[in-house]
């Protein structure tokens, strides 16, 4: 295998004709380039330079090597340049995963402020449940992706770097016309006689209810199961139950239903079945969003820009002055 370091100074000797002017164009001294070049030739096994009275000339065989070492330095530079292209975001792929309530929420809005910051950058989503998610961060099939977990199922995996990205928390959806909308202070222990809309299929926010209202005292019962939030919705709006759901899930809020806060409740406090769930004081429970990546892969340009951006938008979904007005018409502003 011939040295590609000395065939791109053989290039520079055959076309400035010295070995002085070839030693300066590649920062070397005169007599390291000449002692290059006769290591080259000893490696060719023939002359690949004549040496003049002024200065030099290559030989048949060196004139044919210079020719293979000036495709080559154009190719050196070509992928100089592509890695200077993909380091300032003018061309490039970022892949990211996500999930529904993520994707119809603060993904859009973040997806849109990266292509008119870096339009030549191509963007690729991939939807999936929290262990899909997983298994492409693991595989490389995504660079980052957005995931969720309670107090009761952290992400606990050292093969992902987490950065969290907001809190989001449950929320009471009722309808319009509900006494409860005028309350000051809505506990969940105050609800035990009502009828609930659970999401169907082992949902986790199925789960959240059914842990929610234990720790308040009681078992929900249940008036309907529901596929998706804007069914869900429909169903609180029809009169047929109230319902619990994460704030970013309900950023399309129907007209005809309002989203309350929850008061945290000292039963829910003494049915606490663990010092976690103690010390959260959170009534229902408050899901984490988070920003994942593998912890053995750096990020490219494009994806560390990416996450700047999600950062970005996450905070304008957590604004701790939202009233209980606000929380029925949260905006991607």
């Amino acid at each position: 295998m011939l040295n590609v370091r000395r065939l791109l100074l053989l290039a520079e000797v055959a076309e400035r004709g010295s070995l002085t002017a070839a030693a300066e164009a590649l920062s070397m001294t005169t007599s390291a380039a000449s002692q290059q070049m006769t290591l080259f030739e000893r490696e060719a096994g023939q002359p690949l330079i004549e040496r003049l009275p002024r200065g030099v000339r290559a030989t048949a065989a060196g004139a044919a090597l210079a020719e293979r070492g000036r495709a080559i330095r154009r190719e050196m530079q070509a992928a100089e340049a592509d890695l200077e292209a993909f380091g300032h975001l003018d061309r490039g792929v970022v892949t990211l995963g996500s999930f529904p309530t993520a994707s119809a929420s603060l993904l859009p809005l973040a997806l849109t402020r990266f292509r008119r910051a870096h339009p030549q950058v191509r963007t690729v989503v991939r939807a999936g449940v929290l262990a899909q998610l997983r298994e492409m961060l693991h595989i490389g099939e995504v660079e980052m992706s957005l995931l969720w977990d309670y107090d009761w199922n952290r992400v606990d995996d050292d093969q992902l770097i987490l950065t969290p990205l907001l809190e989001d928390p449950t929320v009471l959806v009722v309808p319009a016309g509900s006494p409860l909308v005028a309350s000051d202070r809505v506990r969940l222990s105050d609800l035990a006689d009502q009828e609930w809309i659970i999401r169907a299929e082992n949902h986790p926010v199925a789960d959240v209810l059914r842990r929610a209202c234990g720790q308040a005292g009681f078992e929900p019962r249940i008036a309907y199961a529901s596929h998706d939030y804007q069914e869900a919705q429909a169903m609180v709006a029809a009169g047929l139950g109230l319902a619990l759901a994460p704030r970013l899930a309900l950023t399309n809020r129907r007209s005809d239903v309002r989203l309350l806060p929850l008061s945290p409740d000292a039963h829910a406090h003494a049915h606490a079945h663990s010092p976690q769930e103690q010390a959260a004081g959170d009534v229902p429970p408050v899901r984490r969003i988070l920003l994942a990546r593998p912890a053995q892969r750096a990020g490219t340009p494009a994806a560390q820009a990416m996450a700047r951006v999600l950062h970005t938008v996450a905070h304008g979904f957590t604004d701790p002055g939202l009233d209980r007005s606000q929380l029925g018409a949260v905006r991607t502003r």
